[in-house]
Order: C-alpha cells, then structure tokens, then sequence
C-alpha cells in the first residue's frame, strides 16, 4: 500500500500533507507515530467530565495534528466537536449530541489506526 492509498483509504489528503511535509519520508514518519497518539482518547476521557475547557483544549489539540498529518475527516469532525465548545460561544448541541459526536470520533480514530497498522505491516522498514 502506498501513501496515496492509505490516506484515500482514511479520508485523508495527500496532495495537502505532501505540500506541507514536502516528501513522503517524512510524511511515513509522522503518519506512524499516529497510531501511538492518545489525541481521541483524550477527547473521550474529557467527554466524562463534560468540561467545556478540556473538551475544546483536547478537540482543538487533535484538530491541529490531524489537519498537519492531511487527516481531513477526523480533522474536521474535531473542529466541530471544538466550535461547540470554543471559549465564547453559546452551545448548540445537547449532551447526548456531543456524546455521539465523541464517539463517531473515536470510531472515526480508530478505523484511521487499522488502516495505519495495515500500512506498516504492509511496508515495514
């Protein structure tokens, strides 16, 4: 498997990591080192607590890495977990809402993780 293939396998853009990271070396190093990130889980253990600062601070965290390494849909579906709870914004979601969102997040993860395990297995250096 490619990288092209993996990241069209995950909902990602390649065109996007390969003009930030600029060679597929690097972006094979960055890309393995995801499977070992607690970012989702992060997001999962605030989720418990509902605290809108952790919530944000850990939603925002994963939507930065995710958008650096071009993991478009799990980038954009923790941008929307973290405008819900951005300092000054009013809600707009119910609890239970938020909660879906979290889990199709941590799905979302998790199905990206395989599919990166699969890419090291299959192209193991």
């Amino acid at each position: 498997m490619t990288l092209e293939e993996l990241y069209a396998g995950i909902g990602g853009d390649y065109e996007q990591v390969i003009r930030i990271m600029r060679m597929d070396k690097l972006i094979d190093k960055h890309i393995r080192k995801f499977e070992k990130n607690a970012l989702a889980q992060n997001v999962l253990q605030a989720s418990e607590s509902m605290d809108p600062i952790q919530l944000f601070e850990s939603a925002h965290a994963m939507k930065g890495v995710c958008a650096n390494l071009g993991l478009t849909r799990l980038s954009e579906t923790a941008a929307e977990l973290a405008d819900e709870f951005r300092p000054g914004t009013a809600r707009r979601w119910t609890d239970e809402q938020v909660r879906a969102k979290i889990q199709s997040l941590v799905d979302l993860s998790e199905d990206t993780v395989k599919k990166i395990q699969e890419y090291i297995q299959e192209n193991n250096q």
